[in-house]
C-alpha cells in the first residue's frame, strides 16, 4: 500500500468520507465537457445505412489524415534506430501521449489486492480432465468502505500437466462461446494443447458505463467523486484489472507465469490489446475485433470514427481527455494512433484477428484500418529483432500471416475470434518452443499447423460434393495412394477403383486422435458411403525404439483408439461394412513389429465379418519375422508402400468391393480428388 494512501486513511479516520456521486452517464460526460471548456462535440456517424448521417464506407474518403505519427520518431524528430533508444525514450513518449490524451493514467494510489481461493473442483473440459478455480482478488478500500471492488476469477487448468502450464486470460464472465460450424471451443482446444486458461470478469472491476465512473475501482480511487480529465478511463481500469489477475498467477506454481496470454473480443479486444501495450509481463495477446479505440486507426474515417467515443454512449471507455478529439480537435491532431499501440506491445506474440462483413464482423469495425496500423507498427518488431507481416498488401480472408512475432489473420466467421483460436495456438506454440501434448490414442485432438487446417477444409468440402460409396480413411499410407501430388499412385488408385465411386480422406501423419478429430469435425457428415476402408495407427506406433515393457501399455492404447475410430464411423454411417486393414510392417523401426502385431490380434478380434471386416496383407509385404519383400516398402523410408505394395492392397479390396457393390461401373461420380494444399505453393 502507497503511503499517500496510509496517509489519507488517517486522515479520513477523523473525518465521514462524502457518499459518491450518482450522476447518470450524460451528467458525468457534461462534467467532462465542462472541465474541458467544451461547448459541444461533433455527433459520431451512425452504424445504420439508411441514416442521412451514416458511417462512411468509400474507400476514396477513407483517409483524410494519411499521415500517421511515426513510431520511430523521437519528439525531437531524431530517428530511433537502437533498441535501447526506444525501451529509454521513445516508448515512454509514446505511452505518456496514451496516458494523457487517449486511455487515462492509472492513480499512483492505487490501493492493494488480496486473493483469495473461493472453491476449487475438478471437472472435464471436452473429454480432458481439468482443476477449476475460483478466485476472489479483495481490492483494500479502507479509505472508502462505501465502494466494494472484488474482483473475479476463474483459472481452468489442465490436470494431467506435468510442469507449470502457459495460460491464456480472456475477459469474460463465463465459458468461451460455443463457436460456429465445426470448431471446438477455444477452451477445449487450449486444454487438450497443455495450455490453461482464465477468465477475468470486466464488471467486477469497472462497470461498462459513463453512469459508473464514480465507482468500480476507478470511483473507489477518486473516493466516489467524478475523474479529472487525465484520469484512466473503463479500458485502462479493466486492464489493470488483468495485470492484478496476472500477479495472482505469478504466486501458482502450476502456471508458468512467464508464458500467460490476453485475449478479447469486441470492447474487451480493446482492453487485450491495452493490457498488452502497457504492462510487459504479458508474453502474448489475441486481440480480436477490436475496432475503434482497438487495432483500428483513428485517422481513419470509415465505419466507426473518434466521435462515437467521444459521445456518452462510450466515452467511458477512454480518458476525459479524449473527448477533445470529438469537439475543437480531430482525429488527425491525436498524438498517438492505433499503430503505436501496437507497437507497445512489441517484441511480443501479438495476434490481430477479424472476421468478415457478410458474417456479421461489420464494416463499421473497419478491418482495412486495423491492417494498415498492424502493418504501420512493422519497424518497431523489426527493431526489435522480432518479425512484422512481411507483407504492406492486405490478404484475403482466410490467408494467414503467421510467420512472424506480429500476425495478423481474417476469418470467414462473424464477431469472434472463434476460427483464429487454433491458429493461434499453433502459432503461439512455435514461438514460445512448445510440444503439444499428445492425449490418449482414443482422444480426439486437432492438427492446428496451418497445412493440416488447409486439408481439413479441403477435405469437408470433398465430403460435401457427395457420390461417395468407398471411403477411405486413415495416415498418409492411405493419403498417397488417392492424391494428386502422387500421380503414379493415383494412376493406380483409378486403375483399381474406378467405378466404384471411392474417395480419399486420408492425411499424412495423423495419429488416430486426428482421425477422430477430422472425423468428429465434419468430414464423414452426409456423406453415407457404403463401405470404408480404415487403415491407421502406425503414427501412434511411432519411429522410436520401444522397450520390450512397454510393448503391451502401447497395443493397448493404439487398440484403443482404432476401436474409437471404428465406433465413431460406425455411428456416422451405421450403413457402412468396415473393412479395417491391419498395420503394415514397417522396417524403419524394428522394435515395432511386436507392438503392430498384438494391435492387428486385437483388431481381428474386433471384427464381426459382417460389418466389420478385418483385411490383413502383412504375409505378402514382409517375411513371418517382419522382414519386407523386395520392393514394397519405399527404400527411403521403410514404411510407406510402393505401387507394388499398393497392388497387393487393391487385389485383396476388390473382392470385397465387388461382394458388397457389385462390379464397377462404366462411370465413375465420386468427387475429384485432392493433394497436399503445401504442393501448389511449392
Amino acid at each position: 500500500m502507497s503511503s499517500a494512501w496510509l496517509i489519507a486513511v488517517g486522515l479520513l479516520a477523523v473525518a465521514s468520507p462524502p457518499p459518491p456521486v450518482n450522476w447518470t452517464a450524460e451528467q458525468d460526460h457534461q462534467n467532462m465537457m465542462d472541465q474541458l471548456g467544451i461547448k459541444a462535440l461533433r455527433p459520431g456517424p451512425s452504424g445504420n445505412e439508411s441514416q442521412p448521417n451514416h458511417a462512411n464506407y468509400d474507400e476514396s474518403k477513407a483517409n483524410p489524415y494519411p499521415n500517421l505519427p511515426d513510431a520511430l520518431t523521437l519528439k525531437n524528430r531524431h530517428k530511433v534506430t537502437k533498441a535501447k533508444v526506444w525501451w529509454g525514450q521513445r516508448r515512454p513518449e509514446i505511452v505518456e501521449d496514451f496516458e494523457r490524451e487517449v486511455v487515462g493514467r492509472v492513480p499512483k494510489s492505487v490501493p492493494k489486492v488480496t486473493w483469495a481461493v473461493a472453491k476449487t473442483e475438478n471437472t472435464t473440459v471436452g473429454s480432458h480432465a481439468a482443476i477449476r478455480q475460483e478466485l476472489v482478488g479483495h481490492v483494500d478500500n479502507a479509505l472508502y468502505p462505501t465502494i466494494n471492488v472484488d474482483i473475479q476469477m476463474v483459472l481452468v487448468r489442465p490436470a494431467d500437466a506435468t510442469g507449470p502450464a502457459p495460460v491464456m486470460m480472456r475477459f469474460g464472465r463465463g465459458e468461451f462461446p460455443q463457436p460456429a460450424g465445426s470448431d471446438t471451443p477455444a477452451s477445449e482446444q487450449l486444454i487438450a494443447d497443455g495450455w490453461g486458461y482464465a477468465f477475468i470478469n470486466p464488471t467486477s472491476i469497472q462497470a461498462d458505463n459513463g453512469a459508473g465512473l464514480t465507482k468500480g475501482i476507478i470511483g473507489l480511487v477518486n473516493l466516489g467523486q467524478p475523474r479529472k480529465p487525465d484520469d484512466w478511463g473503463t479500458l485502462r481500469a479493466w486492464a489493470w484489472g488483468a495485470s492484478r489477475g496476472l500477479d495472482y498467477l505469478e504466486t501458482d506454481k502450476a502456471v508458468d507465469a512467464k508464458h500467460v496470454g490476453i485475449e478479447g473480443v469486441s470492447r474487451y479486444g480493446k482492453a487485450a490489446l491495452v493490457t498488452m501495450a502497457f504492462d510487459t509481463r504479458f508474453a502474448l495477446v489475441l486481440v480480436g475485433s477490436s475496432g475503434e479505440g482497438g487495432a483500428k486507426l483513428h485517422r481513419r474515417n470509415f465505419g466507426e470514427a473518434v466521435e462515437n467515443l467521444t459521445g456518452s454512449g462510450e466515452y467511458h471507455w477512454m480518458a476525459g481527455n479524449f473527448l477533445k478529439y470529438g469537439g475543437s480537435k480531430n482525429a488527425g491532431d491525436l498524438p498517438v494512433d492505433a499503430n503505436e499501440l501496437i507497437a507497445l506491445c512489441a517484441p511480443r506474440l501479438t495476434f490481430i484477428s477479424y472476421g468478415v462483413p457478410e458474417k456479421g464482423d461489420a464494416k463499421w469495425l473497419d478491418q482495412k484500418g486495423s491492417f494498415m496500423a498492424t502493418v504501420a507498427a512493422g519497424p518497431v518488431f523489426r527493431l526489435l529483432g522480432a518479425k512484422d507481416l512481411g507483407t504492406a498488401e492486405m490478404p484475403p480472408f482466410n490467408t494467414s500471416l503467421l510467420d512472424g512475432e506480429l500476425a495478423w489473420r481474417q476469418h470467414d466467421g462473424g464477431h469472434t475470434d472463434g476460427p483464429n483460436w487454433k491458429y493461434f495456438i499453433a502459432w503461439a506454440d512455435k514461438f514460445l518452443g512448445r510440444t503439444p501434448v499428445a492425449p490418449p490414442a482414443d482422444l480426439p485432438a486437432a492438427r492446428t499447423d496451418p497445412n493440416s487446417l488447409a486439408a481439413h477444409e479441403q477435405l469437408l468440402a470433398k465430403a460435401s460434393k457427395g457420390h461417395i460409396d468407398v471411403y477411405f480413411e486413415g495416415d498418409s499410407i492411405a493419403r498417397r495412394w488417392g492424391a494428386t501430388d502422387y500421380p503414379n499412385l493415383l494412376a493406380n488408385w483409378n486403375q483399381n477403383f474406378f467405378g466404384w465411386n471411392a474417395a480419399d480422406f486420408g492425411w499424412g501423419a495423423d495419429r488416430t486422435q486426428n482421425i477422430l478429430w477430422r472425423l468428429e469435425h465434419g468430414e464423414l457428415g452426409g456423406v453415407n458411403p457404403k463401405v470404408v476402408v480404415l487403415l491407421a495407427g502406425t503414427n501412434n506406433v511411432g519411429g522410436e525404439a520401444i522397450p520390450a515393457e512397454s510393448v503391451d501399455a502401447k497395443a493397448e492404447d493404439v487398440t484403443r483408439g482404432l476401436e474409437a475410430i471404428l465406433r465413431l464411423i460406425e455411428a456416422k454411417a451405421p450403413a457402412a461394412v468396415i473393412v479395417v486393414t491391419g498395420i503394415l510392417p514397417r522396417n524403419d523401426n524394428m522394435s515395432a513389429l511386436p507392438v503392430i502385431d498384438k494391435i492387428n490380434g486385437n483388431l481381428s478380434k474386433l471384427a464381426d465379418g459382417k460389418t466389420i471386416r478385418y483385411l490383413n496383407i502383412n504375409g505378402r509385404l514382409a517375411t513371418p519375422d517382419g522382414k519386407l519383400l523386395d520392393g514394397m516398402m519405399n527404400t527411403s523410408d521403410r514404411l510407406h508402400p510402393t505401387l507394388k505394395g499398393y497392388q497387393v492392397w487393391a487385389d485383396a479390396l476388390k473382392p470385397v468391393f465387388a461382394e458388397l457393390l457389385g462390379p464397377p461401373a462404366k462411370e465413375d461420380h465420386a468427387p475429384p480428388p485432392t493433394g497436399d494444399p503445401s504442393a501448389s505453393r511449392r
